[in-house]
């Protein structure tokens, strides 16, 4: 079975262009989302994965239609491909129930991974040109070392409530466990 899935990004345009499509393309069923594609929650797509089966094939006009960013495209392909579901996308013709519309799609995804793995390479430059020059990084700590002090002293005496510690302090539960276990690993250290 041939299922559409239509999508816009505002309740101003229409999608008599894409249910069009769609329907020449031979969908039986057709699902439209009125809603942004960077908004996770689609409920049409939601219900276009519930009938989805075996056999079947998802049908979008463009492959932004179905996802943002080529990592929300490839998630897509990948559970399509594990539960026998092939992919159509009439504007780029691409067709993965094709051994050539599954080379084309692998490749997408691997220029997709080549361009995160050039990212972190650079980031990872970037930050030990960073530490070279004696730039730390992260966020600047909250409180300066005699105050972590003191909310250890709290916390280690017992006579104060978590509660009332990270209060009188201005921080969080976990910000005070990591300045306790912070202090315990530099009391192991000496």
């Amino acid at each position: 079975m041939l299922i559409g899935y239509a999508r816009i990004s505002t309740i101003l345009q229409n999608a008599d262009l894409q249910h069009d499509t769609l329907s020449l393309a031979g969908c039986e069923k057709i699902f439209t989302d009125k809603i942004s594609g960077t908004v996770t929650e689609r409920p049409a797509l939601t219900k276009v994965k519930e009938i989805l089966r075996r056999g079947d094939t998802l049908v979008v006009w463009r492959l932004d239609r179905l996802g943002r960013s080529l990592k929300d495209l490839i998630d897509w392909m990948n559970y399509l491909e594990s539960e026998g579901i092939a992919l159509k996308s009439l504007q780029e013709s691409i067709d993965t129930s094709t051994a050539t519309g599954k080379l084309v799609f692998h490749i997408f995804a691997s220029m997709a991974e080549f361009e995160r793995n050039l990212i972190k390479e650079r980031t990872m430059a970037g930050l030990s040109a960073a530490r070279a020059r004696g730039r730390v990084g992260g966020r600047p700590k909250k409180m300066n070392e005699d105050k972590r002090k003191l909310a250890v002293r709290l916390y280690n005496e017992k006579h104060h409530s978590i509660d009332a510690i990270c209060e009188m302090m201005g921080i969080s539960k976990p910000t005070l466990y990591s300045y306790v276990k912070s202090e315990s690993r530099n009391l192991e250290i000496n």
